[in-house]
């Protein structure tokens, strides 16, 4: 979450050679002013999206007005917790990151869970054997009002951490005021990426010069 934005990275599993890039997609738009992101089973979170999308239309179609992030946070939240105490269903395997603006202009963020919980965050990593080392990385370098530009550049730098093949496997959006969603092309990213590496490289050499 940064000062005006929110940025959603996401890593994109390596697809077979002859998939099609564009049918796979863990940042979808649920309303105008809200984007999700969510790891775990793609056919889970297709139904979940679909119903968070109904609820949103009947949200408009009720009070003349676009729902907030928290209400459609809530709402998955909820969902997500009835389906863990019927008989005869099973729980979403999936969490997600809602993104978003607040009423009064401010970039918000939230969390929810299989168990059906949902709360706001400043930062966050959902999914992954590495989730606590990210979160670890993310407390150490998040600060409050980050430009868009830093707050791009730390979502790329966490996800190196974790993805091998670089830009190619890394799906960065940025969400702006009034719910515009701008995915960013992989020659934008990868040039982030090289600059990043080249930092790291540059980092390494003048330490071992020290010694």
């Amino acid at each position: 979450r940064g000062k005006d934005c929110v940025v959603l990275a996401v890593e994109r599993r390596a697809l077979a050679k002859l998939q099609d890039p564009r049918t796979i997609r863990k940042i979808v738009s649920v309303d105008e002013r809200s984007v999700l992101a969510f790891a775990g089973l793609t056919a889970d979170a297709r139904v979940l999206i679909n119903k968070t999308r109904m609820e949103a239309q009947s949200y408009r179609l009720t009070c003349e007005d676009a729902p907030s992030v928290e209400y459609l946070a809530r709402y998955i939240a909820r969902t997500q917790q009835k389906y863990t105490q019927r008989g005869g269903v099973r729980p979403f395997g999936i969490a997600t990151l809602l993104a978003g603006f607040s009423e009064e202009g401010q970039p918000v963020l939230y969390q929810t869970d299989p168990a059906g919980t949902h709360s706001e965050w400043k930062a966050q990593v959902i999914g992954g054997r590495n989730a606590k080392s990210l979160r670890e990385f993310l407390e150490k370098n998040w600060e409050e009002g980050l430009e868009e530009e830093k707050a791009v550049r730390m979502g790329v730098q966490a996800l190196l951490e974790v993805v091998d093949s670089g830009a190619k496997n890394m799906e960065i959006c940025v969400v702006r005021p009034g719910g515009g969603k701008a995915i960013m092309d992989e020659k934008d990213v990868d040039a982030i990426v090289k600059e990043i590496e080249a930092e790291a490289e540059e980092g390494k050499t003048s330490k071992a010069a020290e010694e």
